[in-house]
């Protein structure tokens, strides 16, 4: 694939607010190109950084003249001490003394490049929940900026940008157009991002967030809320890697936290390990965590739970490598699926955990969770020892599993799950009470069901409403839980049935109704 890599820097705006004897030595076209940041401090002499060197721009130092001359053409001081022009990128950064008082400032060169997500454009369009990572300066908020304008005008996406930092859409009240149609939500001091991500999802009902540098456990605990909410988010995050992240304490939820997990005796020996190691905590907020090396070098870090658990056992990850090369053509190189090797006590133990599940159902059921949280409903599950997994994909779930506030709201997923006529449940809320008692429901008493070996209760549905149809005879299910009866109730409905519930607890069951009743 070639990229077409074009750019916009908008740079004569922001040598505009400079003394002519600063802004004249760089407008030749060469050096505008090449330059990333111009550096006044006070009683020093100026600098302009660029690419591969840096150069004096006067021999004379500068002065509080000349800071007070940039001042004066820029915008309001955020409490961040960051400055911009209107609907441009560039950035200036103040340095204050202990009075308050401004001496020195850091011009950043801020370009909209467009092109850039073609590396990574397969993911963006699959609707994952990436998050990205790497040093300053690699281009994080460049790509940010490039998903935004893709999500917004390709794909015709609602996307809400929480811009912190004016970085994303540039500074002033109109945003850039490097976002293209995506909105913009200003952020009035950092310390309030994590309440403005949550504001974007409660009263504009986006389909995309976009969020620039997650760094605080309330902004994390922010963007799984939103994940759970079933809205895509992209993100960047303090840290360069995924090592770095998973040793920070406060952003290691975005990964799915770790946790000292102390083990008996009996099953550390058979582990062969200490009794005290290191576990997930839940399920990743985001899907795929992408580690910028460099402007053109990403690793792609793919099934993002598995590949946290396999540095938890000691394994060093192999993620996908994507490049390009001189030419632009993007070059991938496939990594390599982190599997834990397991001995033979490991086996035996899944192997016996299988076979228990398998007694209560014929095969597991697949649960399609939307806006619900999926913390909780893993843990439920495990404390249930539910047959009972979570699924990412809606086409092979066998229940759709949502809350009464979604349902009302209609939202594109709940309506392919009807669509494609798969049994949805509704909950009240998104409490672990209420997880909890789904899945109870959804599987009954285990004891009851280890004995009376019953068939899986959706396959049983399927079979009777069959043998309606086929002789017009009425069918009486086997007795239920409520959960599982009223998805047997949604279920052969929509076969076109009438239904009813007899009989009283624990015996109340569903029958079919024929026309020969």
């Amino acid at each position: 694939m070639e990229n077409h890599i074009r750019v916009t820097d908008d740079l004569d705006q922001l040598l505009a607010v400079l003394p002519e004897n600063l802004s004249e030595p760089l407008k030749q076209p060469s050096q505008k190109e090449e330059l990333i940041e111009i550096v006044m401090d006070l009683g020093r002499r100026p600098e302009a950084r660029f690419v591969e060197e840096l150069v004096f721009l006067r021999e004379e130092p500068v002065t509080r003249e000349d800071l007070d001359y940039v001042v004066s053409r820029l915008g309001i001081f955020t409490g961040d001490n960051r400055a911009g022009l209107e609907r441009t990128l560039h950035r200036i950064s103040a340095i204050r003394n202990r009075r308050g008082e401004i001496i020195g400032l850091t011009c950043r060169v801020g370009r909209a490049v467009f092109g850039t997500i073609d590396i990574i454009r397969d993911i963006v369009e699959e609707g994952k929940n990436l998050l990205l990572l790497g040093r300053p300066g690699v281009g994080k908020t460049t790509l940010l900026r490039e998903v935004s304008r893709v999500l917004a005008d390709e794909f015709d996406k609602r996307v809400v940008i929480v811009d912190t930092s004016n970085e994303i859409a540039g500074d002033g009240d109109i945003p850039h157009p490097g976002i293209g149609r995506a909105r913009r939500m200003q952020v009035g001091s950092p310390e309030h991002q994590h309440s403005v991500m949550i504001e974007a999802v409660e009263n504009h009902m986006p389909e995309v967030i976009i969020v620039d540098e997650i760094g605080t456990e309330r902004e994390a605990l922010a963007a799984r809320t939103i994940a759970e909410r079933g809205v895509q988010l992209v993100g960047t995050a303090h840290g360069n890697t995924l090592d770095n992240l998973l040793k920070n304490p406060t952003l290691a939820d975005l990964v799915g936290g770790i946790q000292a997990v102390t083990l008996g005796d009996e099953q550390a020996k058979r582990r062969r390990t200490q009794k005290t190691v290191l576990e997930r905590k839940g399920l990743p907020t985001f899907d795929v965590l992408i580690e910028i090396r460099d402007k053109e070098s990403f690793a792609v870090h793919k099934e993002l739970s598995e590949v946290v658990d396999s540095i938890l056992l000691g394994h060093e990850p192999q993620p996908e490598m994507r490049s390009r090369d001189e030419k632009g053509k993007m070059i991938v190189k496939p990594g390599e699926k982190p599997q834990a090797k397991k001995n033979n006590w490991q086996k035996r133990n899944e192997e016996q955990d299988y076979q228990e599940r398998a007694q209560i159902t014929d095969e597991v059921i697949k649960v399609f969770p939307y806006a619900i949280s999926k913390d909780r409903l893993e843990k439920a599950i495990r404390s249930s020892k539910a047959p009972v997994t979570i699924v990412k994909e809606l086409d092979v779930a066998d229940i759709f599993l949502t809350t009464k506030g979604q349902q009302r709201k209609a939202p594109a997923k709940i309506k392919q799950a009807k669509e494609k006529d798969i049994p949805m449940y509704v909950i009240k809320g998104n409490s672990f009470s209420n997880i909890e008692r789904f899945i109870n429901d959804l599987v009954g008493d285990r004891k009851t069901k280890k004995h009376s070996k019953l068939p899986e209760p959706m396959q049983e549905t399927e079979e009777a409403i069959q043998q309606v149809h086929e002789t017009n005879n009425s069918v009486e299910l086997y007795p239920r839980g409520s959960s599982i009866r009223r998805l047997q109730h949604l279920l052969a409905e929509r076969r076109g049935l009438q239904t009813r519930s007899i009989g009283s607890e624990p015996n109340r069951r569903v029958v079919l109704v024929g026309r020969k009743e």
